[in-house]
């Protein structure tokens, strides 16, 4: 089942999380946050954009979130995508889900692109990204110093709308979920995700 995150969801998503900051460079995090810090990560997101997880038989398997690509008002209509899945549920479709049910959910806030940064190498995540119609962009060469070595981030960004003529601001979460199509987008990739 996909859903929209709560703060009673912190523990798992902190629990899923830590293991890839703390013995990978596929975050550049170095420490990995607290359940309390995580909490007030989804709190602050919600104002704004989703932030989703995946549960199987009420245990958290995964979550995504959207956050703003920079601060700058011009900026407003673009997106970044984040996405992680617990280790024992990886390659079950838990990834494609989340990103087909938030991308879904971004369109009907009006926002025309996401954005993904993916510490290189990492074919998996690059192979999840391109299934779902992201297109490299760029790469930051040795942009970022982890576990004792320099990284590269390349740069993927799908469209999710045509750009033409003057945009109307992005919807607030609040306002997007009173549109009569949330609930088909929320649920849009739950049927991807294998037992």
């Amino acid at each position: 089942m996909i859903r929209q995150a709560t703060i009673a969801d912190a523990p798992a998503m902190a629990a899923i999380y830590a293991p890839i900051v703390r013995t990978t460079a596929i975050s550049f995090e170095v420490d990995p946050p607290t359940a309390a810090e995580m909490a007030t990560r989804v709190e602050a997101t919600l104002a704004h954009a989703p932030w989703l997880v995946c549960a199987d038989e009420g245990e958290v398997i995964g979550f995504a979130y959207a956050s703003r690509h920079r601060e700058r008002t011009a900026y407003r209509w673009s997106m970044d995508a984040s996405v992680y899945v617990h280790e024992s549920a990886r390659r079950r479709g838990v990834a494609r889900g989340l990103y087909t049910s938030l991308f879904a959910l971004l369109r009907l806030q009006g926002f025309y692109a996401v954005h993904a940064g993916i510490t290189l190498p990492n074919p998996a995540s690059v192979g999840v990204h391109e299934a779902l119609g992201f297109r490299s962009v760029g790469v930051y060469r040795a942009v970022g110093y982890k576990l004792g070595a320099w990284h590269d981030v390349g740069w993927w960004q799908l469209v999710l709308r045509e750009r033409a003529g003057v945009p109307a601001p992005p919807l607030l979460l609040a306002e997007a979920q009173r549109l009569p199509g949330w609930t088909d987008a929320l649920e849009a990739g739950g049927a991807l995700v294998r037992p």
